[in-house]
């Protein structure tokens, strides 16, 4: 079984939820679709979505809630 990492495009604070009072988008061990948002990017007040490029199982989330991102940076794992 293949994993493949989901990277973020943007530099910025990670985000696994739409808002602090909702649930996350994906958890570890839920089914991944192509295009299934897994957080956001906040990048000067401006939300970016982070989409999963290939199906799957995500595994693990590489880096907390809030935590600072740097472009090119891997944000989870997919095994699929």
């Amino acid at each position: 079984m293949a994993t493949k990492q989901i990277l973020s495009l943007l530099p910025g604070i990670f985000y696994r939820s739409p808002a602090p009072d909702q649930p996350p988008y994906k958890s570890e061990g839920d089914a991944v679709a192509v295009g299934d948002v897994v957080g956001l990017v906040e990048v000067m007040k401006t939300f970016h979505e982070i989409k999963a490029d290939s199906a799957g199982t995500l595994t693990r989330f590489l880096i907390d809630n809030e935590d600072a991102v740097m472009a090119g940076q891997p944000v989870a794992e997919v095994a699929g």
